[in-house]
């Protein structure tokens, strides 16, 4: 018998409703996080909005799967990489950057630096594209990162080196210029003197 004099019809329902607003509580508080590392891996923010977005609605469908395993991150990670390495199968497109940034305040060389670094995460192919954000950018382990792209932690080393020695080619003269640029007469960056990179 229920307890507190509740219908067995009702009970199921109290349980949805909860795991909905479980589930509410963690798109609000990933949502912002996921459309950045989306960015990342795609370059657009249109596109990052939409990968956010089906990841969400993925996370939903097994919302009390997941929720149980205590995981949400980790899954959260692993959908939108699939869905973008997905993606990536079926167009086979070339990456389209953009100029619009989020609305915050940035200062005119860190912009630049972003920029440049985008370009430069455009050249990698998708799965190592993958691995650098995820390592990089989510700060993961190579064991986790292994874990959402479902390979080997030897295949994570191997794409993370071959993936760094492109974009140290790509940015070192890239930023080298960069770097000259945003010296003073002086030689001092016109930014307080900070180092850059």
């Amino acid at each position: 018998m229920p307890a507190c004099g509740r219908t067995a019809l009702e009970e199921p329902l109290g349980e949805v409703r909860s795991a909905e607003e479980e589930f509410v509580e963690f798109a609000d508080a990933a949502s912002l996080q996921l459309r950045r590392t989306a960015f990342l891996l795609c370059g657009n923010w249109h596109t990052a909005e939409d990968l956010a977005q089906t990841t969400l609605a993925k996370m939903f469908v097994s919302w009390r799967k997941i929720k149980r395993r205590g995981a949400e991150h980790s899954y959260a990670n692993r959908i939108l990489v699939n869905i973008y390495l997905d993606g990536k199968r079926l167009k086979r497109s070339g990456e389209i950057l953009t100029d619009r940034f989020p609305d915050s305040a940035t200062e005119p060389q860190a912009l630049e630096t972003r920029l440049v670094v985008l370009a430069a995460l455009a050249t990698l192919p998708p799965r190592a594209r993958a691995v650098v954000v995820l390592r990089y950018w989510e700060d993961l382990s190579v064991e986790q990162v292994a874990d959402v792209l479902g390979c080997s932690p030897g295949n994570v080393k191997s794409h993370t080196a071959r993936a760094l020695e492109k974009l140290r080619a790509v940015l070192g003269e890239a930023m080298n210029g960069y770097h000259q640029a945003g010296r003073d007469a002086d030689g001092r960056h016109e930014m307080g003197d900070r180092p850059h990179g």
